[in-house]
């Protein structure tokens, strides 16, 4: 009876092991063909994007200058191709833990496939969103200085501030991230108008003083002109 306990436990093994091989190595074949075709992805989105002269854009948007600050040596179309990259090699993962009855890694992965298509089109938002800021700044900035009006340059990058702050909500509310983002962004704003309005009210009010001092001098200086103008003026005789 051992015995014959011992040679059914090792048969149900063998039967799922070799039921469970066939599974792995369809799963090992989908991944090497989506590791192939995400290649393949990639270098058509990069060749895609400089066909277009996409590079050109994000350079003049200084989304490039800015990655290389960061000590990154790719740019923004290596970006999205490697974006494309990850996503068909997500997918391809998705597909074989399906085939490994894995529900769990595959709802998981599958989550992740659907996020990254989100950055992606978050990516071009702020490319373009930078873009756009840029070239408002520097059309302003010239015909301010063109219109000699001072501080030219300040009113410039607060705009260029003011547009990119709008495309990063607009990015982040694409990515699913609006809300949370969105309720910091308010109270960093509402801390920032309560810290500038104390420090103005304690920082000028001898200035307001003063201001406040000019004005009633002026106003008590016109009320004596006003009579005694008032007093020179000839009456009319009553008839």
């Amino acid at each position: 009876m051992d015995v014959n306990m011992l040679l059914e436990s090792i048969r149900e093994s063998l039967h799922q092991v070799g039921v469970f091989l066939p599974r792995l190595l369809l799963a090992i074949v989908i991944v090497l063909i989506g590791w192939l075709f995400a290649k393949a992805v990639r270098f058509a989105i990069v060749r895609a994007l400089r066909a277009i002269n996409f590079n050109v854009v994000t350079e003049k948007a200084g989304i490039d200058h800015f990655l290389r600050q960061g000590g990154s040596e790719v740019d923004t179309v290596r970006v999205l191709g490697a974006l494309g990259f990850w996503l068909v090699i997500l997918a391809a993962l998705m597909v074989a833990s399906n085939s490994l009855d894995l529900t769990y890694v595959t709802d998981l992965i599958g989550r992740i496939v659907l996020f990254v298509p989100k950055v992606m089109f978050a990516v071009i938002i702020v490319v373009f969103g930078a873009y756009f800021a840029r070239f408002v700044a520097s059309a302003l900035t010239v015909y301010l200085r063109d219109t000699h009006v001072g501080e030219a340059g300040l009113i410039g990058r607060l705009v260029l501030y003011a547009i990119m702050v709008f495309v990063i909500m607009i990015a982040l509310d694409q990515m699913g991230l609006g809300d949370i983002i969105r309720q910091a962004f308010l109270i960093i704003v509402a801390g920032v108008a309560f810290g500038l309005a104390l420090a103005f009210g304690l920082g000028g009010q001898k200035r307001a003083a003063d201001v406040i001092e000019r004005w009633s001098r002026s106003s008590s200086d016109k009320e004596p002109a006003k009579s005694g103008h008032a007093a020179h003026q000839p009456t009319k005789p009553v008839l």
